[in-house]
């Protein structure tokens, strides 16, 4: 029994890593994404050494399981990377990954997803938008897709559009048309854009300020020490007059 259920847990890894190396595939078309089981005996191994582990080779016992590690390269050159260092909008993207490849072994009925592509660059939530329209239509495992959105890729590939309100502390929602939703978005991002660019203005009027205050420091203090070097020069004069009238007085 305990074999059975080792061997269940390893081919459905299997095919979650299949699934998940196929859709990181397709939303970053130049990349290449796997992962990666680990075990205790991983971990006193190095990740090259993990990496020309062969999986299918490994007969593993549940209790010798650690957990899963992403690799992931946005780039069709160069070395992979660990979760850990990746950006925001990458992990973002790498963890819708991994929710579809899981989608594609074992569907759910419906999915609901807030704001997945806030994160996103606008070449990546076009992607994800068109997984979502291939997912959602497909003639296998298909699934009905519920998101919440400010930006207009998803728009585009929606069956519905619906806009809620909040007013007086009521909320109502109403359908609307695909050019409405469109509108709609739009002026958010122009709205978006205008605080963006105030923030920038303003950031810019305080470095100016402290420019003008950090010049008006600088000034006071070659001024301070013009003032200073003065005095000493003074203080010189004074001293070498006092001294010339005491050695006049001692020759007279």
């Amino acid at each position: 029994l305990d074999r059975q259920k080792d061997e269940a847990i390893q081919n459905t890894f299997r095919s979650v890593r299949r699934h998940f190396s196929e859709i990181f595939k397709e939303l970053v078309p130049r990349g290449k994404g796997e992962l990666i089981i680990k075990t205790k005996d991983d971990d006193a191994m190095s990740d090259d050494e993990i990496d020309n582990t062969d999986e299918s080779e490994k007969v593993i016992s549940l209790s010798q399981y650690t957990g899963v590690q992403v690799k992931v390269s946005f780039v069709s050159t160069g070395e992979g990377h660990m979760m850990s260092q990746l950006s925001g909008g990458q992990k973002a993207l790498v963890a819708l990954a991994l929710i579809f490849s899981i989608q594609r072994c074992d569907p759910a009925p419906f999915y609901l997803f807030d704001e997945i592509d806030q994160a996103l660059d606008s070449s990546y939530r076009e992607a994800v938008a068109a997984l979502i329209e291939r997912q959602a239509n497909g003639k296998d495992n298909s699934t009905q897709f519920i998101t919440t959105t400010f930006r207009p890729e998803l728009v585009q590939v929606a069956s519905r559009s619906y806009g809620i309100a909040h007013q007086n502390k009521v909320s109502t929602i109403e359908q609307l048309t695909r050019e409405e939703t469109l509108s709609f978005v739009a002026e958010i991002l122009n709205e978006e854009e205008a605080v963006g660019k105030s923030l920038a203005q303003s950031k810019s009027k305080q470095m100016e300020d402290h420019k003008e205050i950090d010049e008006s420091l600088s000034e006071m203090e070659e001024s301070n020490d013009d003032t200073d070097e003065e005095n000493n020069s003074s203080g010189n004069m004074s001293q070498n007059e006092d001294e010339f009238s005491s050695k006049k007085r001692l020759r007279e």
